[in-house]
């Protein structure tokens, strides 16, 4: 049976094809990605449109599509753009591995934090050279832990779950305190607290819902909640990697 015929790499992804080489183009990628994110940052995701971003640029839409032929790639862009802000500085990368995912995985929270659409959209688009430096990045800082190859691909699994994991819950949070809870909601949880059958979320909540969200919200926001449990992760990895006693 015939394989299937390879795509040619020019109508391949993007990365596949070099910007246009005209002696002083309009644009590059980059002006492209950064015009895109700029709209996505502050008014959100679906706003992102070739026509938003040429308009952003001072550009015609058609214009665009000489440089990016679709929204896929729009995107593709733009997250590549993203993971470039988590790319820690060639000079600044830490040779210890525990001090090096560290300062990894605070860059990356720090993006996430700063473009609140890519926690829904890094599944989006296709992989760009910045992911591959990252993740290079990635493998060279815990190749100093002396492991085998899947015990590292492991640890930065581990570094990566949780980081991704608390930016994600982080913005949900966020999210569901600006919006605040509709009255039907509340009037929910305090009938739920006031039923007895819930004596140990009572005692942590108290005896008004609304008072006990609060807390939880304090709780939830504190200052340095994310270093905390990026130390608490990392002395278990550490522990894990110590010999055992004889």
């Amino acid at each position: 049976m015939a394989s299937a015929p390879k795509t040619p790499p020019e109508e391949g992804i993007i990365w596949f094809r070099e910007e246009p080489n005209a002696r002083r183009p309009s644009h590059t990628r980059a002006q492209i990605a950064a015009a895109a994110v700029e709209i996505a940052d502050a008014e959100g995701f679906e706003a992102v449109s070739m026509r938003r971003v040429a308009q952003k640029l001072g550009a015609g839409t058609m214009t665009l599509y000489h440089y990016v032929r679709n929204k896929d790639e729009l995107v593709t862009l733009m997250v590549n753009a993203v993971m470039g802000e988590v790319l820690v500085p060639e000079a600044e990368l830490s040779g210890d591995w525990r001090t090096g995912m560290e300062q990894i995985a605070k860059r990356t929270r720090a993006a996430f934090r700063r473009h609140r659409w890519t926690l829904d959209r890094l599944g989006d688009g296709h992989p760009g050279p910045n992911g591959m430096r990252h993740f290079e990045q990635s493998l060279r800082a815990a190749s100093g832990a002396g492991i085998s190859a899947e015990e590292t691909f492991e640890l930065i699994g581990l570094v990566d779950d949780y980081v991704f994991g608390f930016a994600l819950r982080d913005a949900q949070e966020r999210d569901e305190h600006a919006r605040g809870w509709p009255p039907e909601v509340r009037d929910f949880l305090q009938r739920e607290l006031d039923s007895g059958d819930y004596p140990l979320i009572r005692r942590f909540f108290g005896d008004d819902a609304d008072v006990g969200s609060e807390l939880v919200a304090e709780i939830v926001f504190r200052e340095g909640r994310f270093e905390r449990g990026l130390a608490r992760l990392l002395d278990g990895i550490e522990a894990g990697l110590a010999p055992a006693a004889e």
